[in-house]
């Protein structure tokens, strides 16, 4: 009881100091949670987020693969026709194999696709609106595609695949095309070349391999705006790219949007040659969720195929989630090595002023360790309120930073106020060190008597 009534005692004679070591600890909750949180997250977020300007895995053919390889062409996944080649493709994968990439391992981690049929024709007008005789084009980049094709997978489920998910950052006047339907889009260039604008009908020709020149009459639904090169072309379904060339199930490249891992030494040495990882290395790399992982496992799906990733993109998501992590992370220990110092002074200074008190309980018997005791359970009680008011406020300062930079809320996991209850406690061990240092180097009778 005596103790109990010398800790009440305190509280209410140094009421100050025992609330600026709540509201330090608190601070430190608050900024530690949220940071941590936001860094257990942020990796997910950061990927959906980058993934919206484009693809990081394409698919080729794997001769035009090998060519890209020793010419440098045509590497850049979200670059069609219009900004690689003026001669069509000679080498194709079957449209149909394309929905076998929502059934590999990392299915779930693949977003969206698209499968293309690049190719060029020569563009007249139809339309009464429009001088047909001044609205002529020859060799016009034309991308065939889905649009927003609805998928039934054998195992039951649905999804929908298309240009309507990985092209989000188009501006589009109008609307986007339907599937298997003669509508198709036109970049701004073209459109102002051409003098066409949305509702407006031109009609396609294109020589085929055989000699045969096939036209295809096609309904402007939308005019887009990629802000390069891409508006040059016009986007067909593509059904009917491929009766147009007469070139019937075929594509030449598939342009995938996945959730992945940032590459590490595993995954890059995986990337050089998947056959020079041991049993564990290889499990370890097949069963996370790496580009290079990925991309394996397309081409496991897909005959004749390569797949690699968009080097750029994934750098671009390593370096971004690595760099905002390590933010995170120097925020968090910034703050506990501010709530130390700020914790060693508080203690020093009240132990400073309550020095008689404690002399006076060493003098009537009171052993150096209960009173060291005494001041870590009074440090540790106000330690412990402020830590849990600073975890429900460092929760809502994640949610925050989540709607704020990513649109969505953060996933609170437990291992974060574990390991931030954690942190804080030896935070205020470390800074409890100094101050039961100088308990333990007094002397009652020099105290008591005030020298």
């Amino acid at each position: 009881m005596f103790f109990f009534r010398m800790i009440f005692r305190s509280f209410s004679r140094q009421f100050k100091r025992r609330l600026l070591i709540a509201v330090t600890v608190c601070l430190s909750a608050t900024v530690s949670v949220a940071m941590l949180g936001v860094v257990f997250d942020v990796g997910d977020k950061l990927n959906a987020e980058l993934s919206t300007y484009g693809s990081n895995i394409t698919v080729q053919p794997k001769a035009d693969a090998v060519v890209n390889d020793l010419y440098n062409t045509g590497g850049d996944a979200n670059s069609n026709a219009s900004g690689t080649s003026e001669s069509d493709p000679t080498t194709f994968l079957k449209e149909s194999d394309a929905p076998k990439i929502k059934t590999i391992f990392w299915a779930f981690n693949i977003t969206n696709f698209a499968p293309e049929l690049n190719i060029h024709a020569d563009v007249n007008c139809a339309s009464e609106s429009v001088d047909s005789s001044s609205c002529k084009a020859s060799g016009v980049p034309i991308v065939g595609t889905w649009f927003a094709k609805t998928l039934h997978m054998d195992s039951g489920e649905s999804t929908v695949a298309g240009m309507n998910g990985m092209r989000s950052w188009w501006k589009l006047d109008g609307s986007w095309p339907k599937d298997d339907s003669a509508q198709g889009l036109i970049g701004t260039t073209l459109a102002s070349k051409l003098g066409v604008t949305k509702g407006d009908t031109v009609t396609l020709y294109k020589t085929t391999a055989d000699g045969s020149r096939n036209k295809q009459r096609i309904t402007i639904t939308g005019i887009y705006d990629s802000g390069d090169s891409d508006n040059n072309a016009m986007y067909i379904p593509s059904s009917i790219a491929q009766v147009l060339a007469n070139l019937p199930d075929s594509i030449d490249k598939i342009e995938v949007k996945a959730l992945t891992t940032p590459d590490n030494d595993l995954a890059r040495k995986a990337s050089k040659n998947p056959n020079a990882l041991t049993q564990d290395e290889w499990e370890t790399w097949y069963c996370t969720a790496y580009p290079s992982s990925i991309a394996y496992q397309i081409e496991e799906v897909i005959p004749g195929s390569v797949a690699k990733q968009v080097r750029q993109v994934a750098a671009l998501q390593g370096d971004v989630l690595q760099k905002t992590q390590a933010v995170m992370v120097l925020m968090t220990v910034l703050s506990l090595v501010a709530a130390a110092i700020a914790v060693a002074n508080l203690m020093a200074a009240s132990i400073g002023e309550r020095g008689s008190e404690l002399a006076l309980l060493k003098a009537i018997g009171a052993t150096d360790g209960a009173v060291s005791r005494l001041m870590l359970a009074e440090t540790a009680v106000i330690s412990l309120v402020g830590a849990i008011v600073g975890a429900l406020l460092g929760s809502g300062v994640a949610q925050i930073v989540g709607h704020v930079v990513f649109g969505s809320g953060i996933t609170m996991r437990p291992m974060v106020f574990v390991l931030v209850f954690v942190l804080l406690t030896l935070t205020v061990l470390i800074a409890s060190f100094s101050s039961i240092r100088s308990i333990l180097g007094l002397k009652p009778a020099e105290v008591l008597h005030g020298r």
